[in-house]
Formats: structure tokens, sequence, C-alpha cells
């Protein structure tokens, strides 16, 4: 896949010294540490929601812009069982990397199982658990995905003196912003807008946006499925509108911001 080639040579010579964001469309990100750490979130790199649901609308929408073998990755998280979180065709292909560790919520275990994947690099997280490696801490917190997945967790990463705020797939819980606040001025938070199977649309990203004060906002989770709604050019509007003071960026598939 010559768009997969492009976009990892992009994503490998991203200059250290640096901590850059990459967005692989849907809730999936890319995070290249400074110092040259690879964190990959809620990746969905194949079309196995289409294969496993064979409902139509469901077809992936977005080119596929990243291989399987192309990053080293260090850590990996997926932040619930729903297949364009953990990619059941993807991830075992991932972990063949060695180094790799695999952050996944409770109800992915039977999944790691089932497709023979190291448990031995594999932790099952649940809100509110903390892990560090050096520099880096994956603080595992609230999102409300309904019963359809009610172990989902969002995630703060701190990473290169930098707070990330990745909210995982969520409703609005405006009575949840006085945790959140505490938590410390977020960096960046990427967040749904697509407003279905209980996501945040656009209104209510921006609101949550405003309730949080993050100092850059990037909508997520539009754009890959017929079935998901997502419009950032809406959000785009509403920021302005009702929110002007707040910063946020429309980030491509494929494109990076720099921290």
């Amino acid at each position: 896949m010559a768009n997969s080639s492009k976009f990892s040579q992009t994503v490998l010579s991203a200059p250290l010294g640096q901590t850059h964001l990459f967005f692989l469309g849907q809730a999936g990100f890319i995070v290249k540490s400074a110092s040259g750490k690879y964190i990959g979130y809620d990746m969905y790199l194949s079309d196995c929601v289409y294969r496993t649901e064979q409902k139509d609308g469901l077809q992936r929408l977005l080119p596929q812009i990243l291989d399987t073998e192309s990053i080293p990755f260090d850590f990996i998280v997926a932040s619930h069982a729903h297949r364009d979180h953990f990619d059941e065709d993807s991830l075992p292909e991932l972990m063949q990397n060695t180094k790799a560790q695999l952050f996944a919520s409770l109800s992915c275990e039977n999944d790691v199982e089932r497709l023979r994947i190291d448990k031995s690099r594999c932790t099952f997280v649940s809100v509110c658990d903390k892990l560090t490696f050096n520099d880096i801490e994956f603080h595992f917190v609230p999102c409300d995905h309904g019963d359809g997945a009610p172990d989902a967790v969002g995630l703060v990463l701190s990473v290169d003196s930098k707070k990330i705020y990745f909210t995982g797939d969520t409703c609005l819980r405006l009575d949840m912003a006085d945790y959140f606040r505490a938590l410390g001025k977020f960096d960046v938070m990427a967040a749904p807008i697509n407003g279905a199977w209980g996501n945040l649309d656009e209104t209510e990203c921006a609101a949550w946006a405003n309730a949080l004060q993050p100092t850059l906002t990037i909508p997520c989770h539009y754009g890959m499925f017929a079935l998901h709604g997502g419009n950032p050019d809406k959000f785009a509007q509403i920021m302005k509108t009702n929110y002007h003071d707040l910063h946020f960026s429309i980030v491509k598939q494929g494109e990076s911001i720099i921290l």
C-alpha cells in the first residue's frame, strides 16, 4: 500500500526532541514521544468491522494508511472491545513486535486469549489504573459508553511534560467535569463527534471542551463508516460561534500536530 508506506515514513522520520500526535482516522492516534517511543491508541487499521458485522454502512470508507509492520510500537491501547477500537485483524500482527505492550479494557481479555496474543505483554485496565514507564504515564479515566461497553475507559496520557486526554467513546457527562479538571490542564483533548451509539455529537463535544478548557481540542470518530455521523465543519462552526476563545484543530487522516 503506497499510502501506508508514505505515512509510516512520515511517522518514522518525525524528528526527535518534539512530541508528535498523528491522526489515523476514526478514534485512532499515534503519539511519537521526544525520545522516540511509539504509542498507538485505538488504531483501526483493517476492515474487520464489516467483516464481522456484514452490515451495509459499516464498510471502511477511509483509506488504510498504515500496515501492521511499519511502526515498532512500544505501547498499544485499546479502550474497549468494539472492533473499531480493538481491531482483531490487526492487533495480533501488531503484537508480533515483541517489545510492544498492550493495555486494554477488561472485556478484551477473551479476545486476547482467542487471538493467542501473548498475555505476558498485556495489561487489562480499569478506571483509575495508572501505569508509569520512565517519563510516560497512562492514567485510565472514566467514560460512559453505555451498557454496550460498561468497562470502556478514557485515557490521560502524560508524555514529555504534556497531557493528552483521549475521552474514549462517551456521552456527555458534565457532572464529571470537576473530576477531570482536578487532573490538571490538558494540552490536547481528542473526543468523538459522531453522535451515534451514545457518543458525543458536535454540540456535546464543544460543550465538553468548554467545561474542561483544554489548550486544544481535536474532534475524531467520524468519516469511517456511513452509519456513523459526525461533521467536523459543523463542530468548527459551533466552536467559532459559541466558544470563540477555545482553540481547536480539524486534523485530517494522516496529518499530525507538534505539541
